[in-house]
């Protein structure tokens, strides 16, 4: 199952994100679910360093399926945007194919 972390400030707007684990939805290179999350991932973080001059810290790791970018300052409304259109794409994955392939939590940051 992937778990998807989203990092909220104490006003509940998101900061980042924390993806990991992999979809168990077809086996290992061939799953649909495991590359939607992380074409959508990449995407956002790329975006994010093309179009803004945001600082972020990130990270990806391919053997554990892990995917983490956090905005430790303030984020541009093109940012807050990326991240709107990341967990939106997240979300309609989940409710296309199942929340047994993926899982959402919150923590505050």
């Amino acid at each position: 199952m992937i778990q998807v972390i989203i990092l909220r400030d104490k006003d509940r707007k998101e900061k980042g994100i924390e993806i990991s684990g992999h979809a168990g939805y077809a086996e290992y290179g061939q799953d649909i679910i495991c590359s939607a999350v992380s074409v959508l991932a990449l995407n956002m973080a790329n975006s994010v360093e093309q179009f803004t001059d945001d600082h972020f810290e990130g990270s990806v790791s391919e053997d554990g399926g892990q995917f983490s970018f956090l905005f430790p300052d303030s984020m541009s409304p093109e940012s807050q945007l990326l991240m709107k259109s990341l967990i939106l794409g997240l979300t309609n994955i989940r409710d296309e194919y199942g929340a047994e392939y993926i899982n959402f939590r919150f923590r505050e940051v």
